[in-house]
């Protein structure tokens, strides 16, 4: 396996070399790691460094939906990874969170491929933090041998892994203690004037570099608070909305991003090594605190975790750390200089946490770290490109007439089945992120449709109704749902329709509501495939066509045709066959696919050969139903 890999990334990397002023500089820098760390970036130890670049490379692979970044991250996974679902080089007894950032990696693993050693891998990490020394207060130690001491470091190392974990295995308890070592830290680090965050804390006031009366190290230095910024953007995502605590954790992230945009630098748009002394000897600008700022500023920004106005100083950030620190070769490898190689506090040989020991340390080309914030800064960056398309708009995911259930390895049953969340091969997860990159905010509708659930709607999306040999409790369309789509659609609303093909899909009230738009699903099954002879479900799409804009050659297999009449009309034709339709009715908008075409195994590229653009053609109907939402 890994000879094929190797020949694969050797591929990827010349067709990268050959097409790198086409590619973003998220795919750019992808390239750069994938060329200088082909196993692993920790020299072939379980660390931090690489659980950083990981993280970039999933986020390049949302946003692109080519698999050759998640394949790197599972080729470098399984380098550590036992078929039992051990860590190699990991030991739990030495307490360090460091080793828990890439447990985030595996997370992805198993929540994709649901493979049983990711999920084990990821308990160790999880079983490490309930052992972890902690201090009275009930913060964690950054590592065993650094006593009683919080470092703004081990937030990002621990905390989002702790909320994906806690959120996908529903430990619902663990949210308190995750906000706790936030709150603990924003209490005993920050500093009123600047608004900043001293790199560490010792409660006890033991260490030498410690403050006697507060215990606190004596610098800001960037690549610290860098951390801490990001791992509140990012455990945000997982932290449960109706949770008391959000409200704090928002509050400090906040306060922290006022105190970001103070000290960056006016002319260069970028960040200090230490953050408040940009104009004392010896001070540099430093790449991985400014692209960790430029991350949680446009990230925060576009969750709506922060205002709007801080998408401004992310892009001016942005603007400044490509002219300032990256550099191209000859070959078209992008690099980043001027990243600070490490920096840390106690140990031996002692590092005092002085202004002279931060600026003295190693400064390094390429370094992971720095690395992999700028894929994730770069990935965000790209996110804002489109966002006003559906900008303060609801896709909402029917769960009522599609409502199957399964359980999951706790033994809890979820929803399953074309759902936002779901991130295996049946789930809209990637469909989801395309429609969050046009500025959309995903929802999902457990209840049946009514006129007033249906208000907050822009776009409704009903995929494949159930039928009884996959839900014993199957709900149909009845007509008052009928009279209040139909009603929602006319008013304004945009309907999005994705069936399935005969015999797995429900046609006979779902066609009650589709021939209110002239719209009739065949109750037949075309385009066969037989195994992986995916030519067989090769669909081609014309140029100038109205709804697929980029999208020219697509996959769809099994697929149920429409019998249309006025004011239906077809947006793409197959062998004489209407394969998807749409329709005006009244102020409102409806598009049909007889399939449930966007779930992941389609767009999300690890499936189909790289000539088939699923993931286009996805992008290119999100942007469409954006522009049928009528403009108030």
């Amino acid at each position: 396996m890994k000879k094929y890999f190797l020949i694969a990334l050797l591929s990827f990397l010349n067709l990268g070399l050959c097409h790198a002023q086409t590619q973003t500089w998220s795919q750019r820098m992808a390239a750069t790691a994938m060329h200088l760390w082909p196993d692993t970036a920790s020299n072939g130890h379980w660390a931090y460094e690489q659980g950083v670049v990981w993280q970039g490379m999933k986020n390049v692979w949302l946003q692109t939906g080519d698999a050759s970044y998640f394949r790197y991250i599972q080729h470098c996974a399984d380098h550590y990874v036992t078929a039992d679902g051990n860590i190699r080089t990991y030991k739990a007894e030495d307490y360090n969170l460091d080793n828990v950032l890439s447990g985030r990696s595996l997370m992805t693993l198993y929540n994709v491929l649901g493979t049983e050693k990711y999920y084990k891998a990821a308990t160790l990490l999880r079983e490490q933090l309930k052992t972890q020394p902690r201090i009275p207060e009930g913060g964690f130690w950054h590592k065993k041998k650094y006593v009683n001491q919080m470092w703004l470091d081990g937030l990002y190392m621990g905390e989002p892994f702790y909320a994906e974990y806690a959120k996908a295995f529903h430990d619902d308890a663990d949210f308190d203690d995750i906000a706790q070592q936030f709150i603990l830290m924003e209490a005993n680090a920050r500093d009123a004037k600047t608004g900043l965050l001293y790199h560490a804390w010792d409660e006890s006031k033991n260490e030498k570099w410690a403050n006697p009366k507060t215990g606190l190290s004596q610098n800001f230095w960037g690549r610290a608070d860098g951390w801490y910024a990001m791992a509140l953007v990012d455990v945000l995502d997982d932290f449960p909305v109706n949770h008391p605590k959000r409200p704090q954790l928002l509050a400090i992230l906040n306060r922290l991003a006022v105190a970001i945009e103070k000290y960056q630098d006016k002319k260069s748009g970028v960040w200090y090594q230490v953050l408040d002394k940009g104009a004392e000897k010896g001070n540099y600008l430093e790449a991985s605190a400014s692209c960790m700022f430029v991350y949680a500023l446009a990230k925060g920004a576009r969750e709506g975790y922060l205002p709007q106005r801080f998408m401004q100083a992310a892009q001016t950030g942005y603007r400044g750390i490509i002219k300032e620190f990256i550099t191209t070769d000859a070959n078209g490898q992008v690099n980043l200089n001027k990243v600070c190689s490490v920096a840390g506090l106690g140990g031996n040989p002692y590092r005092d946490g002085t202004y002279e020991y931060y600026i003295h340390e190693k400064i390094a080309t390429n370094d992971p770290k720095g690395v992999g914030a700028f894929i994730m800064a770069s990935v965000e960056v790209e996110r804002l490109a489109n966002l006003s398309a559906g900008k303060g708009k609801v896709v909402l995911l029917d769960s009522y007439f599609n409502d199957e259930h399964r359980k999951d390895i706790t033994g809890k049953t979820i929803p399953t089945h074309y759902k936002w969340e779901e991130e295996v091969n049946n789930g809209f997860s990637v469909f989801g992120h395309i429609f969050n990159n046009y500025g959309f905010k995903t929802e999902t509708l457990y209840q049946a449709p009514d006129a007033g659930n249906l208000k907050k709607a822009s776009v409704y999306v009903i995929v494949d109704p159930d039928i009884p040999k996959e839900n014993p409790n199957t709900k149909y369309i009845e007509p008052a749902h009928v009279k209040a789509i139909s009603e929602w659609v006319k008013a304004g609303g945009t309907l999005l329709v994705l069936n399935n093909d005969t015999g797995n899909a429900e046609f006979k009230h779902l066609n009650t509501l589709m021939t209110k738009f002239g719209i009739r699903f065949n109750e037949d099954s075309q385009n066969h495939v037989t195994g992986s002879q995916f030519e067989m479900g090769a669909v081609q799409i014309p140029a100038g066509n109205a709804v697929f804009k980029t999208a020219k050659k697509v996959y769809i297999k099994e697929i149920s045709t429409f019998t249309l009449t006025p004011p239906a009309k077809p947006e793409l034709m197959h062998k004489g066959f209407v394969v998807v339709a749409s329709a005006k009715y009244g102020k409102g908008t409806v598009l049909a696919v007889g399939d449930p075409w966007f779930y992941n195994e389609y767009v999300d590229g690890r499936k189909l050969p790289p000539e088939y653009q699923n993931f286009n053609a996805a992008n290119d109907v999100a942007a469409w139903l954006a522009k049928q939402i009528p403009v108030k």
